[in-house]
């Protein structure tokens, strides 16, 4: 255990040597500030790691992550970054990401009780029941496992749209495009689940906000 912590604080040392054999002033560029154009919004997974996906540096993404890239009404971790990004960094594109092969998604798909994570995955099961007719018309379960992990991607971009922060940029004019993703872990490849939304114009009325 010892051993693998220290290894960290190795790899650390080396990579800053990395770093600056590459460019000297990297680290000092960094500290100037940060005008990242996206917002990535993913799952915790430490298989996901979301600037190498993209082809990122540091710098050009801010992130925010937890079990099953969920956009909950009511977290205020979640809108704390969603507020920051929008209104302060102007970022011009939020990303929500999934990814197949969930084990947020799979556990909301079954009635095993896992602790106090139920109560988030409850979130998923809600989404679950909005589509059970096209979902449980799929036999096959790894492709059913997918489709939920597809929709559950798509309802977090409808969730971001929702909120009054992203109302309030579009309102006033501001470019932002939200869009929806899911990464193969065993490719390496994202699919474009063609849910951009750059108004409020695809939301139901009960949604859309007067400023």
């Amino acid at each position: 255990m010892r051993k693998f912590y220290e290894q960290l604080l190795e790899n650390n040392k080396k990579w800053v040597e990395t770093s600056l054999a590459k460019d000297p002033n990297y680290f000092a560029d960094l500290a100037k500030g940060q005008q990242p154009p996206l917002l990535w919004i993913g799952c915790s997974d430490s298989r996901v790691p979301a600037n190498e996906i993209v082809g990122a540096k540091p710098g050009e993404v801010f992130v925010h992550r937890n079990i099953a890239n969920m956009v909950v009404h009511s977290d205020m971790n979640m809108l704390s970054v969603l507020d920051y990004a929008v209104n302060v960094l102007k970022i011009k594109h939020i990303i929500v990401c999934g990814h197949y092969g969930c084990g947020g998604v799979k556990a909301a798909m079954g009635h095993q009780s896992v602790g106090i994570i139920d109560n988030w995955i409850r979130h998923i099961k809600d989404e679950y029941r909005l589509h059970d007719k096209y979902l449980n018309s799929i036999e096959d379960e790894t492709e059913r496992f997918n489709a939920f992990v597809e929709i559950n991607a798509k309802e977090q971009v409808y969730n971001l749209a929702k909120t009054s922060i992203v109302q309030n940029a579009w309102q006033n004019g501001q470019d932002l495009m939200l869009h929806g993703w899911v990464y193969g872990l065993n490719s390496g490849f994202v699919t474009d689940l063609n849910v951009t939304i750059s108004s409020n114009a695809e939301l139901d009325s009960v949604y859309k906000l007067d400023f």
